[in-house]
């Protein structure tokens, strides 16, 4: 089954180009046939116009395999993806990139774009372009979806702070849904920094937000400020540009959709990435906010000089859940699961990061000998939902990304939280002054519209606060 993926506006362009690029890296890598073929399948289908540039890669080592990695290799993998933007900048770089890789490249056709953006404007994306360019898009996403034999979802990858990216891409979505309203739809967002990006970009994300929560099955998010920090403290990054910020996005993205064991797979790759994600995570249409914890990462240079053993990956990893703490590095361990008596749990409930659900997917050498119990605590989840029914795992016997083992967890939690509370209180403060309401009335956008908005996230809020 195949995954179709939307990238929109400039974020989304830049990160699908990354994720392709992994997934395509990682499923060509050494002896994995099996593993190679699941991921291909998911994300690319193959064109008989391959060249020889990678033809012998294989033919001398692994006798009768040769042949099943030589015809591999010629034939060319294009991705299963649509790229749209208000601009063809983006659009055109990623196009070139992918082809000078000599790896994979997109299709011939299968790209959107204008001569202007939408300036930064939700409600210019959302009512205006959106809707002006509706029937281009739909018949190139209907397109892609007709190239595979089994759709497994499609996954629609967007920023919530600009006027592309959030706006059209929110239009995209409730295109995506009238037109495919029983495949699972995943939005992954990016989430912008807390301060110097877009002066409106609260206003952007409680719009793109309050919307989404209504069409999505899921909305995978990523927060820039702490995948910023990821490169400056964990890979040593010097001059953090756009592209590092994205590999890393791209990196625990692909941990998650590369292929794995799944507990009802009966020792074959699980097909159905998209919808096997939604069933494990969001049982419950009022939580669909998930966050990603990935370990370990570091410097590819150090990767060599590094052992890792899973009882300490998963320590960390549990106690990375446990406080919120986003990276191995600074993670408080003072935090700690509340005792038997409630007033134990009600001293330390604020800094206690409750789970709705949680997916643990572990990659790599040894993963059927991991202890994962620490996970199955009932203590970590909230009281009406059993631990068993709250968690579930993967695995993959495949090492992930020059990593020898590492450990992926996919948390329904309260981890998205405080950010959220943060950016609707930035929002309503600039709404309660009436600042830039202006700029998004033009396009068509009323203040009940926003009001509306506020008050779906304001339920999210206090439906993710009861979780404790």
């Amino acid at each position: 089954m195949s995954v179709v993926t939307v990238q929109l506006g400039q974020c989304g362009n830049q990160v699908g180009h990354e994720l392709f690029d992994l997934t395509c890296s990682d499923a060509r890598g050494g002896q994995r046939r099996l593993y190679g073929s699941a991921s291909c399948e998911r994300f690319f289908h193959q064109t008989a116009h391959g060249g020889m540039s990678y033809s012998g890669c294989v033919f001398c080592l692994y006798g009768t395999t040769a042949y099943l990695f030589l015809s591999f290799c010629w034939s060319e993998l294009v991705a299963r993806a649509i790229l749209v933007d208000m601009e063809p900048k983006v659009i055109n770089q990623c196009i070139c990139r992918a082809s000078r890789s000599g790896m994979w490249r997109y299709g011939d056709t299968s790209y959107f774009s204008q001569k202007q953006g939408s300036g930064n404007n939700w409600a210019n994306g959302f009512c205006v372009l959106g809707p002006r360019h509706r029937d281009e898009v739909e018949e190139l996403v209907r397109r892609e979806v007709e190239r595979c034999d089994r759709l497994a979802g499609l996954m629609a990858i967007m920023s919530v702070a600009g006027g592309t990216g959030s706006g059209v891409g929110t239009y995209v979505t409730r295109c995506l849904r009238d037109i495919f309203p029983k495949s699972f739809i995943l939005n992954h967002l990016t989430w912008p920094y807390g301060t110097g990006e877009v002066i409106v970009q609260n206003y952007n994300s409680v719009l793109t937000l309050a919307h989404l929560y209504q069409l999505s099955d899921a909305i995978l998010v990523h927060e820039n400020d702490t995948v910023h920090r990821i490169c400056s403290q964990l890979l040593n990054i010097k001059h953090i540009s756009f592209s590092d910020v994205n590999r890393v996005i791209a990196h625990q993205l692909g941990s998650v959709l590369q292929p794995t064991l799944t507990a009802d797979s009966d020792g074959v790759y699980g097909r159905n990435p998209i919808g096997e994600l939604v069933s494990a995570l969001t049982c419950h249409p009022e939580y669909k906010l998930l966050s990603v914890s990935t370990i370990p990462q570091m410097p590819s240079s150090s990767i060599a000089y590094s052992t890792f053993s899973w009882p300490g990956l998963l320590k960390h990893l549990r106690q990375m859940l446990i406080s919120n703490s986003k990276m191995e590095e600074g993670i408080d361990w003072q935090v700690q699961l509340p005792g038997a008596s409630g007033r134990t749990r009600s001293l330390i409930a604020p800094s206690f990061n409750t789970s709705l659900a949680n997916l643990l997917i572990l990659r790599g050498k040894d993963v059927y000998s991991a202890e994962t119990g620490g996970f199955e605590d009932p203590a970590l989840y909230t009281s009406w939902l059993s631990s068993e029914e709250a968690f579930n795992m993967w695995k993959s016997p495949v090492p992930f990304n020059k990593y020898e083992k590492s450990a992926t967890l996919v948390s329904n939690s309260q981890a998205l939280l405080r950010p959220l509370d943060n950016m609707v209180g930035k929002a309503w403060n600039m709404f309660a002054s009436r600042a830039y309401i202006h700029q998004y009335i033009k396009f068509g956008i009323s203040e009940e519209d926003f009001l509306d908005s506020f008050t779906s996230l304001e339920q999210v809020i206090s439906s993710y606060s009861q979780l404790s």
